[in-house]
């Protein structure tokens, strides 16, 4: 099954306007915009076919071919990241049986986290839509509450059924837990890793739907999905130690910087 990584970027974001653009130093000192970074995951993943940045800015295309990505251009009518790949799929040099959204905001995420994705849905022919879920540690789902408490746009948490179905995706952090945990506890918080995995079909469908209520009020764009009855799989994801967390705010970029440094990541 031929399976390409779609890198969509916008540089108009609401909240951290030119987002794709921001540098980030890694443990060696070298300083690397986001997109690159990200283009850099894409490119470690085993069993991609090929890679291509999509974006409707000018800024964004050139910084990725001075790197050497393959861009695609889209219309800045795409109201998130799946209506951008929906967009792009057409422009494709060739056919593809998976198309896989990897949000460029997730510098961290590991390539075996997208190795996993793609592994679920070549094994399951039946899922039109999959995204990978890690389980929070205590002092993970800490630092998921400690951006709520700041009333902070942080990690979006998922709740999904017995099979991985997903029941809900949400900003807030689901479930309801009051329990302390130790730093290195599992606890039953998932936190969702903002990449997904698609049929063309999938795809098409999405470009054809209105939001809904809930993808409205959460900005979460997986959430029309399940809104429609179209089934999204979670795949729960090891992070072997290794920790996660995403771009969402300028502020998360010293978090990011600072698990970079003691990882040892470049």
């Amino acid at each position: 099954m031929k399976t390409v990584i779609l890198i969509p970027a916008r540089y108009a974001s609401t909240r951290y306007p030119g987002k794709p653009l921001a540098h980030l130093v890694g443990a060696s000192g070298v300083s690397k915009s986001l997109i690159q970074r990200s283009w850099e995951c894409a490119c470690g993943v085993a069993g991609a076919d090929a890679v291509f940045v999509v974006t409707d800015d000018a800024r964004i295309k050139a910084e990725a071919e001075g790197f050497g990505a393959q861009v695609l251009m889209t219309s800045s009518a795409c109201r998130n990241g799946t209506e951008r790949c929906a967009e792009a799929v057409a422009q494709l040099p060739d056919t593809a049986d998976i198309i896989v959204n990897l949000q460029g905001d997730a510098p961290l995420t590991p390539a075996w986290f997208v190795e996993a994705l793609i592994a679920a849905m070549r094994a399951d022919r039946n899922i039109a839509c999959a995204t990978p879920v890690l389980r929070s540690s205590g002092a993970h789902l800490r630092r998921l509450k400690e951006d709520r408490k700041q009333d902070r746009v942080g990690g979006t948490t998922a709740v999904f059924a017995r099979g991985g179905n997903a029941l809900y995706f949400s900003k807030e952090v689901l479930p309801f837990v009051t329990k302390d945990f130790a730093d290195e506890a599992e606890t039953p918080v998932f936190h969702h890793v903002g990449v997904y995995g698609y049929t063309p079909a999938a795809l098409r469908q999405y470009a054809a739907m209105d939001p809904g209520q809930a993808e409205e009020l959460e900005g979460l764009e997986q959430l029309r999905f399940l809104e429609n009855n179209i089934a999204v799989r979670c795949v729960e994801v090891d992070a072997k130690g290794r920790d996660f967390w995403e771009l969402n705010n300028p502020s998360d970029i010293d978090t990011i910087q600072d698990i970079m440094r003691r990882e040892g990541l470049e």
